[in-house]
C-alpha cells in the first residue's frame, strides 16, 4: 500500500488539477490516511485491497476542495485552516478519518506525516483580514496603485 500511494505523485482518477506540489502532497497525504482507514474499518475494502465507494467518493469530494483552495501553495492543514470549505458531515469525516490514520501514518508513511506536521505550523490569514489591511493601506495613502486607477493613471503632483 505505502509504495502504491506514494509512487501515484498526485494524479487521482481521472487526471488532477492539482497543480501546485504542496497540494498534490495534501491529496497523497489525504489519501493515504483514507486507505489505513478503510482498510480497517470495511470489510469489502481490505478484501479487495482498495478504497471501498464511499471512501473513494469521500477523496473525490476532498479533491474538489483541493482544487479549489483559495490559499494554493501556502494551504494550512485544514484543522489550522480559517476557511472551512468541507460541509459539515465531510467535515466530521475527514476528523474521525484522520484522529484513526493520523498516529499510524507515522509507522506507515514517515515523510507524509513528517511533512504534514511541518504544515501545522503554517501560519495564514483569513482572505477578507489580507482584503481588510490592503484597503486601509490604500485608504491611507491616496496616490497607491488601485484597480481604478493604473500606475499611469496616478495624481501628478
Amino acid at each position: 500500500m505505502y509504495i502504491a500511494c506514494m509512487n501515484k505523485h498526485g494524479t487521482a482518477a481521472g487526471g488532477s488539477l492539482l497543480l501546485t506540489p504542496r497540494l498534490r502532497r495534501e491529496y497523497r497525504t489525504m489519501e493515504c490516511m483514507v486507505e489505513i482507514w478503510c482498510a480497517d474499518h470495511h470489510d469489502e475494502a481490505a478484501r479487495r485491497g482498495a478504497t471501498c465507494d464511499d471512501c473513494r467518493a469521500f477523496l473525490a469530494y476532498a479533491e474538489r476542495r483541493l482544487e479549489k483552495c483559495p490559499y494554493g501553495e501556502a494551504k494550512p492543514t485544514c484543522a489550522k485552516c480559517p476557511i472551512h470549505c468541507y460541509k459539515r458531515a465531510q467535515r466530521e469525516h475527514a476528523r474521525v478519518i484522520m484522529a484513526y490514520a493520523g498516529p499510524r501514518m507515522t509507522y506507515r508513511h514517515p515523510w507524509l506525516a513528517l511533512m504534514h506536521l511541518v504544515d501545522k505550523v503554517r501560519k495564514v490569514e483569513h482572505p477578507m483580514e489580507i482584503r481588510r489591511r490592503r484597503a486601509r493601506r490604500d485608504a491611507a495613502d491616496p496616490h497607491a496603485t488601485t484597480r481604478e486607477n493604473g500606475p499611469d493613471d496616478r495624481l501628478q503632483e
